[in-house]
């Protein structure tokens, strides 16, 4: 199974394309950009309270047969948030202190 690669922040609306460097996810494939990653939410997902990695960047050259963005392209299905930004920023207050591993 691949990465879905979701083409926008779910906080901001950011557009993520596949090769973006600032994309980043959770466990669940939650996708937001690296600012509101780091302004805010504090590297607390806002979905299941998990940390974020930088999304993998899928490569445009089919190096092995069938593995490349153009034979498994990303997501066009845009995203936004699960719960309401001031649900987000309490949950991110209350254990952004907790590392990630410990959450």
């Amino acid at each position: 199974m691949t990465l879905e690669l979701r083409p926008n922040c779910e906080c901001c609306d950011k557009d993520l394309p596949p090769d973006a460097t600032d994309a980043r996810i959770c466990t669940f494939e939650c996708t937001f950009c690296a600012d509101c990653v780091d302004t805010v939410l504090l590297n607390v997902c806002p979905n299941c309270g998990g940390g974020f990695a930088p999304r993998p960047i899928r490569p445009a050259t089919e190096w092995r047969p069938g593995l490349s963005v153009a034979k498994r392209p990303a997501s066009t299905s845009r995203q936004q948030m699960s719960y309401l930004m001031e649900d987000a920023r309490a949950l991110s207050e209350q254990v952004k202190d907790i590392p990630p591993e410990e959450r």
